[in-house]
């Protein structure tokens, strides 16, 4: 219990370079996704249909990368947990049901990071379209962090009610032969609504909305600055 204890300690301390960590991968995959629909469509520029497509693409991708991290985290944040620390997570896991395993509450998962950063991306895009046009370099920052806020505001709107039900899928114990109340993720969305009213679809709303709505506009000036220094580090076709 003294390593699962100190985990989840130093994972609070680091919940920001996390978020961090997350938000820089769904923007690289946001910046791919772009180029590529941007060839597939024929657009010589973004549109907001292909702002808000890029950003539910990169949410797809970010998904497959972090199932078992959020697996793990869950199953620790469980009052009733007995797992002695994140390794044990695994091994007991694995043990159990194979490494596929890891990936228990990939469906929610996926469409928990499509919906956010679709409507994260989406947003960015129409809050940019209209902000007048900055004329100096901290007017874009200004424009930056104001869309960047509002998108994190937007898609965590969107993506909360996906949030619960994943925390309630990956929380849930497995029994062989039972089907899990909380198992996919529209009908668990009905269940949660019926049972207990929509409001329990925003649990922990509040929380979530203060740290990702001026954090989405903190984190999108690092990451335009970053994806910037690497366009000019590799040139062509990416400036």
């Amino acid at each position: 219990m003294d390593s699962r204890r100190a985990w989840l300690e130093r994972s609070g301390q680091s919940s920001g370079r996390k978020v961090l960590g997350d938000f820089i991968e769904a923007c690289a995959a946001n910046d791919y996704w772009g180029k590529t629909f941007l060839d597939l469509s024929g657009e010589s520029k973004m549109t907001q249909n292909l702002s808000t497509l890029t950003g539910a693409a990169a949410g797809a991708t970010e998904s497959f990368v972090v199932v078992p991290f959020e697996l793990v985290k869950i199953k620790l944040q469980d009052k009733a947990s007995t797992f002695k620390g994140p390794m044990d997570v695994v091994r007991q896991i694995v043990a159990k049901e194979g490494l596929l395993g890891l990936y228990s509450g990939m469906e929610s998962t996926f469409w928990r990071h499509v919906y956010w950063n679709a409507g994260y991306f989406g947003v960015i895009y129409s809050v940019k379209s209209a902000l007048p046009k900055a004329q100096s370099p901290e007017g874009q920052l200004f424009n930056n962090f104001v869309s960047g806020a509002i998108g994190g505001f937007a898609g965590t709107v969107v993506n909360t009610p996906f949030d619960v039900v994943k925390s309630r899928i990956q929380g849930s114990s497995r029994v062989p032969g039972v089907t899990p109340k909380y198992n996919w993720t529209y009908p668990a969305i009905l269940t949660i609504a019926r049972e207990e009213g929509v409001a329990a679809l925003y649990k922990g709303f509040l929380p979530k909305v203060l740290r990702l709505a001026p954090g989405g506009g903190v984190l999108l000036l690092v990451v335009e600055f970053t994806l910037g220094v690497f366009r000019k580090a590799l040139g062509p076709p990416y400036i």
